[in-house]
């Protein structure tokens, strides 16, 4: 019988326990090294965009804007047993997220404008 599945925004696929829930992604890992790779794919921007699957590969839920509260593992027979705790983000975390985007554009565009005053200074097209 095939698992359940989350697909990440960069198309890593988590095999997923049965019975989970957002706030409780139960994964088996065979060590402990599997278990900090699936951890370390749990990125804000992998985060942006999540996909869970089914058995049969059916999409049964979508979430965007993610963010990873907590681990616990636990270690039984010979496997890692690990819960990951996945929320969405709050509005105010939303609006702070576009809030420092539009901050980098801003500071993008001041330090070009910068650079080109600069060049007309060189040049004396300034005075």
């Amino acid at each position: 019988m095939n698992k359940d599945k989350i697909i990440l925004s960069n198309n890593y696929e988590i095999e997923i326990e049965s019975g989970t829930s957002m706030s409780d992604i139960r994964i088996v890992s065979d060590t402990k090294y599997d278990m900090l790779n699936t951890w370390d794919m749990l990125t804000p921007g992998n985060l942006a965009s999540v996909r869970v699957v089914n058995g049969d590969g059916m999409t049964v839920g979508n979430y965007s804007d993610l963010v990873l509260v907590s681990e616990t593992s636990t270690e039984k027979d010979g496997k890692i047993e690990t819960s990951f705790n996945l929320r969405e983000k709050t509005e105010t975390e939303k609006r702070l997220d576009a809030l420092e985007s539009g901050q980098e554009v801003q500071d993008g565009a001041i330090t070009d404008l910068g650079a080109a005053v600069s060049g007309l200074a060189e040049e004396g097209g300034l005075s």
